[in-house]
């Protein structure tokens, strides 16, 4: 189905872009901007701004930019009319789609077939757990007696897929559903005897990225055959839209909380996940049983800088904290670890107590990673004095990955006293360490000794600016002018031949338009010179577009152009607190633009008389030089204009 014009900018115009991007990114207000740590690319210092008034976002650091459809399009992967239909269920608005035509369905994408396949799995999993006798009295029955709630059951989407071999299948397939897609995403396995279902005879868990989109499913078996060797949880294959090491489960149930708290709990499993939720801490993930990855660190790091991972007491829970506290940590974030009593699992400790219970557990036994790992690691060396030795190692190798020099001070010294060793012990060997680390990223091998008496001549190389064409900035601040002020009035002073002075009310767009073709000086850049021509031919319409039209701009290069020129780092807003006035751009509107033009137009005819004057040069025939010289005389008459309106007297 394709999405109407007219429904495409009523959904474009509701989109709040920071709504849209707050769900995705925790933003905090800075002057007139919200600001971020970039989604998009790795960064310490935020800077990601979001721009309310404009609608839009960019990045300062890797230099995306765009409005809510294209940060879904970058963030979630979306195809354009995937990110308009988030939007339009975001602000309840209808589409009312056209057919689409034959070769606009075979056009559809590979990853809009998965999601499509997807959420319609998700309907028939949920509908058989409660619309079917086997699903209510197996599927059901199951999650009641572990003790979940009707309403966690809703809320998560929790489903049940029919014992039969090919229940799923063989309904997929009456409904459209090809052969190689349902194996593909991996609804169904290719038997001796055709198709059939992965998941028959399991519970369903449903999971979801951070948009609510189902990407992938989790089954659990409830009949354990020891002699099928059936898993017990058997998890969508890896795909276009499903990539594990990225994907948290529970992560968009609990993102709000998490920004709201500043606090991720990391638990392992999808009960554990439910259960939390279930008795109201909902601040709460899983790694769904897979080991913690970079991936899922950064996505958490979205929403908070503060990790507890909460595990069960035994051995291997203990040890698989371990493993992912140097990740959480070399990001820059912090960690606790909170251990349960061995007889426990995040699942069982919050059905067996009050979430006042739990809260008050998880507050008083939260250690420090640098705590925890001391008392374990030394209680796995005992008395042994190389096995100490070792251990002691470790928890310094741990405190190096630490980014922030202060963070790694305070746990040198929190180390010297858990270990009763001298603080300077400790320092030598982390520095031993660090420059290990840098002599490792810089390539240096050990003993070599770099030659001092020998000097390197770099290479001279042309600059971007000798590559780039005469008057580039000029025309980009040329078209930000008409992309800020296209609309807005200034009055344009000219001065007749006979002295008297005209006053005119221009438009920014008409004025810099006008001032250019009269010339025939039009962009040279193809991006800009597609908005030259919009605002041309706006203008001959009698109604000039506004900002939101180009960012919105179905031509993508427009779009990031608009986006990029739209938003400037730099900001006034403290100057004021210093009893510093500075002139806005607006408040001298007129004299910016007229500024602008001529400078761009000086440029421009500058270039052109350089390059009439090589031809000269190269040229014998008398008619050919004529011409030229005509053109330079030309050029020279609108350089004088140039300078008059500049302002300067030349010396005759």
């Amino acid at each position: 189905m394709a999405i109407p014009r007219e429904t495409v900018e009523q959904i474009l115009q509701a989109a709040r872009i920071e709504e849209v991007v707050g769900e995705f990114v925790t933003l905090k207000k800075r002057g007139a901007n919200l600001i971020g740590v970039c989604p998009f690319h790795n960064e310490k210092t935020p800077s990601f701004n979001v721009n309310p008034a404009r609608n839009i976002f960019k990045c300062f650091g890797c230099g995306k930019a765009g409005d809510s459809a294209k940060f879904l399009m970058e963030h979630e992967h979306f195809t354009y009319p995937e990110a308009l239909r988030y939007l339009a269920k975001k602000y309840n608005i209808k589409i009312e789609e056209k057919e689409q035509s034959a070769e606009e369905i075979m056009q559809q994408s590979l990853r809009e077939k998965m999601f499509n396949i997807n959420e319609f799995a998700d309907k028939f999993f949920v509908d058989t757990l409660w619309n079917t006798e086997e699903g209510k009295t197996i599927g059901l029955e199951y999650f009641r007696e572990r003790g979940y709630f009707d309403p966690i059951i809703q809320k998560f989407h929790l489903g049940y897929s029919p014992a039969k071999w090919d229940a799923f299948t063989t309904h997929a397939k009456q409904n459209g559903y090809a052969d190689d897609l349902l194996e593909q995403i991996g609804f169904s396995i290719k038997g001796q005897k055709g198709l059939y279902d992965r998941y028959h005879g399991r519970v369903m868990f449903p999971i979801h990225n951070l948009t609510g989109r189902v990407i992938g499913f989790g089954g659990r078996i409830l009949i354990n055959d020891p002699e099928k060797k059936s898993p017990k949880y058997q998890n969508s294959p890896e795909s276009e839209i499903y990539d594990k090491k990225q994907t948290l489960y529970g992560i968009y149930f609990a993102k709000n909380a998490i920004a709201r708290q500043d606090e991720c709990i990391l638990v392992e499993g999808y009960f554990d996940v439910l259960r939390m939720h279930q008795i109201g801490i909902e601040n709460v993930v899983a790694s769904s049983g897979t080991s913690l990855t970079m991936e899922q660190i950064k996505l958490v790091k979205r929403y908070t800088k503060n990790i507890t991972m909460l595990y069960d007491g035994d051995s291997a829970g203990q040890h698989a904290a371990l493993r992912g506290t140097d990740m959480i940590l070399s990001e820059g974030m912090n960690v606790r670890i909170v251990l349960l009593p061995p007889e426990h699992d995040p699942d069982t400790f919050g059905k067996d107590y009050s979430v006042e219970y739990v809260t008050n557990y998880l507050k008083e036994n939260a250690k420090d990673f640098i705590r925890f790992k001391t008392e374990l690691l030394l209680k796995d060396a005992e008395n042994d004095p190389i096995k100490r030795s070792q251990v002691i190692r470790d928890i310094v190798e741990t405190i190096s990955v630490i980014p922030d020099s202060i963070f790694r001070i305070t746990y040198v010294k929190e180390c010297s006293r858990l270990l009763d060793m001298p603080e300077q012990t400790l320092t030598n060997e982390l520095n031993k360490i660090l420059r290990a680390k840098l002599k490792k990223t810089l390539g240096i091998e050990d003993n070599v000794v770099p030659e001092t008496n020998t000097t390197t001549i770099p290479q001279q190389q042309d600059t971007v600016e000798e590559q780039l064409p005469a008057g580039f900035y000029q025309e980009r601040e040329l078209v930000k002018l008409l992309l800020m002020y296209g609309n807005e009035v200034f009055v344009d002073v000219r001065e007749e031949e006979n002295g008297e002075k005209v006053y005119e009310q221009v438009t920014v767009a008409q004025y810099i338009i006008d001032e250019l073709k009269q010339d025939g000086f039009l962009f040279t850049n193809i991006i800009n010179r597609k908005i030259f021509d919009i605002f041309d031919h706006a203008l001959d319409e009698g109604q000039i577009p506004n900002d939101q039209f180009f960012v919105s701009h179905e031509d993508e290069t427009i779009a990031e152009r608009a986006a990029d020129l739209l938003l400037t780092p730099y900001k006034l807003d403290q100057w004021k607190k210093y009893s510093i006035y500075v002139k806005s751009e607006e408040e001298v509107l007129g004299a910016v633009v007229k500024s602008s033009v001529a400078r761009y137009r000086e440029l421009i005819v500058d270039d052109q008389c350089k390059a009439i004057e090589e031809e000269l040069k190269a040229t014998e025939n008398l008619d050919d030089q004529l011409i030229l010289l005509k053109r330079k005389k030309d050029l020279d008459d609108i350089r004088k204009q140039i300078n008059e309106e500049l302002g300067i007297v030349i010396a005759k």
